[in-house]
């Protein structure tokens, strides 16, 4: 009989995940090109030999049981893992990665990120560039998790081996409203009495595991939860509710007339910003991960990831 290690290849794990992405046998051997009684084979042979059923076979439709639905995420992540190996082969090899990650907070200003990505693609380089938006803890984690190479806005500090960062430098954050909100009106400064009476708007952690942070958000409070710093800031603007937003991203709609910024009992916001990258040593990094550390060994660079936001 046939150990788990025999049956569990990438292959079989690639099969499991086409399954899932086309929602039938059927459908999954199409597009592996085989026939639907050799997929049906192998996935018993699987079964068999973990001893776990992973699909439902009441149903109609490829329904995975709660083992199949485990084996599908570890599985994507031990592709993950594969595929970060031979990514670190080729580098050994070549130089160059084939693939650079690079992990972006909702707190950057993503028109000069993608500046740096015209630059960078300039150079005919063999390395793709793939980007993540992510949040709060869901930055760092990226990178400590291994699926990010580069992360821009960090706001954490980690103790993991291998993990470098250095200032991008300060965002200042004010506590803003829409001039047709009700705190627009209320006394100054505000008390966190006040506060908790009225809906906040919230930037989601997208963090993993865990929790995840919070920030200036009060117990008991209302909240209305966002995807990035750009909703966060759309959302107040139509007076769907209230809490601290970057001053540098709040400054054109400030002047315009278009948010209040309010005075509060609390001191003033402000957060020190990091970016931070994954390497054992300098002969470690790639040459697309040096590439992007030069870029950002320039003050005007990340000054520039800081203050070119939208309106800005």
């Amino acid at each position: 009989m046939q150990t788990p290690r025999d049956v569990l290849t990438p292959d079989a794990l690639a099969m499991l995940q086409t399954i899932a992405a086309t929602g039938s046998f059927a459908g999954a051997a199409r597009v592996m090109g085989v026939v639907p009684s050799a997929l049906t084979y192998r996935v018993r042979q699987v079964e068999d030999a973990l001893d776990v059923l992973l699909y439902d076979r009441s149903s109609r439709q490829a329904r995975l049981t709660p083992a199949g639905a485990e084996l599908l995420r570890e599985g994507a992540r031990l592709l993950e893992d594969i595929d970060a190996v031979a990514n670190r082969v080729k580098r050994v090899a070549t130089g160059w990665e084939p693939q650079l990650t690079i992990a972006v907070d909702s707190i950057i200003a993503k028109a000069t990120v993608m500046e740096l990505c015209d630059t960078f693609f300039a150079l005919n380089p063999p390395t793709r560039i793939k980007l993540t938006d992510e949040t709060l803890s869901g930055t760092l984690e990226a990178l400590t998790s291994g699926r990010a190479d580069l992360a821009l806005g960090v706001a954490e500090s980690s103790n993991q081996a291998g993990i470098h960062a250095k200032p991008l430098g300060d965002v200042g954050f004010v506590y803003a409203v829409a001039p047709h909100h009700a705190l627009a009106e209320a006394p100054e400064p505000l008390k966190d009495e006040t506060i908790r009476q009225h809906r906040a708007v919230a930037v989601a952690d997208t963090i993993t595991r865990g929790g995840g942070i919070t920030i200036g958000l009060l117990g008991g409070q209302d909240v209305f939860t966002v995807a990035t710093m750009q909703a966060k800031l759309d959302a107040q603007l139509r007076g769907l509710g209230c809490g601290f937003v970057p001053e540098i991203m709040a400054r054109p709609y400030i002047e315009a007339g278009r948010l209040v910024v309010k005075k509060m009992e609390r001191p003033q916001r402000v957060a020190r910003v990091n970016y931070a990258w994954r390497s054992l040593n300098k002969s470690d990094s790639g040459q697309a991960l040096i590439w992007w550390l030069d870029q950002l060994n320039s003050p005007a660079t990340r000054a520039a990831l800081l203050e070119r936001h939208r309106g800005v």
